[in-house]
């Protein structure tokens, strides 16, 4: 970008911040979901890009314990001081204080913590760092992009999840928030009629307020952002679909694909039991899912065919029951060839898992875990295909790590699933992953069967069209890539900031 206009990343959540950005940097987390590893890798590569990159996050108690052990009082406000005075700006209340999370699951207590850190942000960051561009991210910065179409500051608004508060603006000034500055760029539930009419009574949603007032708004996958604006997705609140297609109709709301983290490689994860690349998995897989099978108790089998899910198992999103209603016929159907389905995820939906397992004594063929980090990775690393068959996804991760570590995603045709998975095609040598159209168990049971097809193969052929993929995903889904798209967004807000 020329003359390198300062760009300053408001996130509520962060994973880690790059080495070298500030004197302290080390250990730093504060993540919830997504967003947090999103946020990370976009500033990493924004600053690897020798961008002049600012961000702004809340002053969380847990950032400060690095690598679990908590930093004294007086080290805090030593790094806070330097901090301050370079690239990464904490934005301090008493309401961060004794949080050790992101979000405590109270509405209250939420809001509560949107408001002070909006409050700091615009009260005391921005004035500091005189941004030429902020970057807000989800319903906690809604207010943001309001004050930054006030005082003329070309803002972009990125929605990773859809979900939204709502607050007066009586509430909002009362936390130190001049909202009558810009009150008319705010979002209310009903058209105001005035300030004074609105002030007490007439919500703000935050959500809304943020895609409204944005110069620019981003989804985390084109397919996600269309299928809002056509309204295929009961959840998204109406008024937020119509936002999002106003800024659609006006050239002003794109999709961004996130990345997985650099370290999801085998080739160089330490989680990985035995590390490999393109050119070496065929052995190497053998003997993670050997270890794999030995660590979760699962029947000694190299050969077999092995299943991974990697998702929260949530029954809304995430088509759990799908698999819940399938997983018996899947078993028994492919038994002669030592089918095996491991599990390692946290939700409602785990018992469930568990119940068919124990009723059919299915032990040595299916392993259900709560997440685990390392358990994870390995899985990824000896496994053949990956579950991911959400009836909905902004973007999702696991099927891009899964084809860099040769485990082929099975997948429903949504969101960001359609925008990364095609459908393997070995004669012509295209495609990464098995798609399926109808959201039903009986779909899912054909993207299985499909994915049988393939890995009944020759030996030989499989190998080659394993190789293909694993470069490929490692070509495609990375941060580079994912940065660069910001930019060139970047570039055109400071083009044409002011036409909506």
């Amino acid at each position: 970008m020329p003359n390198r206009p300062r760009i300053l990343i408001v996130t509520p959540e962060v994973t880690y911040l790059p080495e070298g950005i500030s004197s302290d940097s080390d250990g730093y987390s504060a993540k919830a979901g997504g967003l947090a590893d999103v946020s990370a890798a976009l500033i990493s590569a924004l600053y690897d890009l020798s961008c002049d990159v600012h961000v702004a996050i809340p002053d969380y108690k847990s950032i400060y314990h690095g690598n679990n052990e908590p930093r004294s009082h007086r080290e805090v406000e030593k790094i806070r001081r330097r901090l301050h005075e370079e690239r990464i700006h904490f934005a301090a209340d008493r309401v961060f204080l004794y949080k050790d999370g992101v979000y405590s699951g109270y509405s209250d207590k939420d809001l509560k913590v949107s408001l002070a850190f909006q409050r700091e942000v615009i009260n005391n960051i921005i004035p500091r760092v005189k941004p030429d561009i902020i970057h807000c991210n989800d319903w906690m910065t809604g207010l943001i992009p309001a004050m930054a179409r006030r005082y003329e500051i070309p803002c972009l608004f990125s929605i990773h999840n859809i979900h939204t508060m709502t607050s007066t603006l009586a509430e909002i000034e009362d936390r130190g928030i001049d909202a009558a500055a810009f009150w008319q760029w705010l979002y209310f539930k009903r058209p105001p009629v005035n300030y004074e009419e609105s002030r007490d009574t007439n919500r703000v949603d935050f959500m809304a307020s943020g895609v409204f007032s944005a110069h620019y708004v981003n989804t985390v996958s084109p397919t996600f952002l269309r299928e809002i604006v056509e309204n295929r997705h009961s959840f998204v609140e109406p008024e937020l679909r119509e936002q999002l297609t106003y800024k659609w109709d006006a050239g002003c709301a794109t999709g961004i694909l996130n990345a997985p983290e650099p370290e999801f490689n085998p080739a160089v994860d330490h989680m990985v039991q035995f590390n490999y690349g393109p050119k070496n998995h065929r052995a190497q897989k053998k003997k993670n899912k050997i270890f794999l099978q030995k660590s979760v108790g699962l029947e000694i089998n190299p050969d077999a065919p092995m299943f991974f899910w990697p998702s929260r198992l949530d029954p809304v999103q995430k088509g759990c029951a799908l698999l819940a209603e399938a997983m018996y016929d899947i078993i028994s159907q492919y038994w002669d060839t030592g089918i095996q389905i491991v599990s390692v995820a946290d939700g409602t939906y785990q018992k469930h898992f568990h119940d068919i397992v124990d009723f059919h004594g299915l032990h040595q063929r299916i392993s259900i875990w709560g997440f685990n980090e390392h358990l994870s990775h390995q899985a990824f690393a000896s496994s053949d295909f990956i579950f991911m068959p959400s009836s909905f996804e902004p973007c999702g991760l696991p099927q891009m790590i899964g084809g860099i570590y040769g485990s082929l995603p099975i997948v429903f045709d949504t969101g960001g699933l359609h925008d990364t998975v095609r459908q393997l095609d070995v004669a012509h040598s295209t495609g990464n992953g098995f798609i399926f159209n109808v959201h039903d168990a009986q779909g899912l049971k054909w993207a299985v069967d499909r994915a049988m097809d393939f890995f009944r193969l020759d030996p030989d052929e499989k190998e080659h069209q394993l190789r293909r993929i694993m470069t490929e995903s490692v070509l495609e889904f990375n941060h580079s890539r994912c940065a660069e798209s910001y930019i060139k967004l970047y570039e055109k807000m400071l083009k044409r900031p002011f036409l909506v």
